[in-house]
């Protein structure tokens, strides 16, 4: 059976589930969450996840949410990406939830999609600060390795990078950071490799 995966391409954290099932060759199809108009506010999408949010997985009767269980399951399910060091793994999954696309989220939504008149600088200018700290503890990190959790990639990769493709400005330049910028290479020079706006439906050109 085809999986299901609900999301939309400005979203990182659907990217992270839809990438690790388009490296990983699953089955899976896209179904379009119209984020901007208030979707997942409605009575049905909460129906299906109280939680408001994307991603959404679903697969033969199971429904899944929150990037870092939908990749979990994908990497069992599949046998590939989970590293051989599961705890290892899972750690990564964690820094990048709470210190890295946890705020790259919230900084890149507030820099890129509100008004102009309507961005809280403030509020933009500390998430900004506390993502520096993450990108150089990935950075530092990197330079000592390929790949963040294993000789491999795996999930928290897939998890780490998940806001790092965009081209929105939000305070992340990879030229600032070349142990970065090398590892986004590797990962977008895997086979199946592909940009959210070209994996997901959905990206801010379809509302210009």
């Amino acid at each position: 059976m085809t999986a299901q995966l609900w999301c939309f391409g400005e979203s990182g954290n659907a990217y992270k589930a839809a990438l690790t099932m388009e490296l990983a060759g699953y089955d899976w199809q896209a179904v379009h969450v119209d984020f901007f108009n208030g979707e997942t506010r409605s009575p049905e999408f909460r129906a299906l996840n109280e939680m408001g949010e994307v991603p959404v997985f679903r697969e033969a009767g199971l429904t899944l949410t929150q990037s870092a269980v939908i990749q979990l399951h994908l990497a069992e399910r599949s046998g590939k990406f989970l590293g051989s060091d599961r705890n290892e793994t899972l750690r990564w999954l964690m820094l990048d939830n709470h210190k890295l696309s946890g705020q790259a989220g919230p900084a890149r939504f507030l820099a890129n999609f509100l008004p102009a008149e309507k961005r809280p600088q403030g509020a933009i200018d500390y998430l900004q600060g506390r993502l520096r700290a993450a990108y150089r503890i990935l950075n530092d990190h990197l330079a000592r390795r390929d790949w963040v959790a294993d000789q491999a990639p795996t999930i928290a990769d897939f998890a780490c990078c998940g806001y790092l493709f965009y081209p929105e400005p939000f305070g992340f330049d990879r030229a600032e950071w070349p142990h970065i910028e090398r590892w986004l290479g590797a990962i977008s020079a895997l086979p199946g490799w592909k940009h959210p706006y070209d994996l997901m439906p959905g990206n801010p050109s379809d509302r210009a």
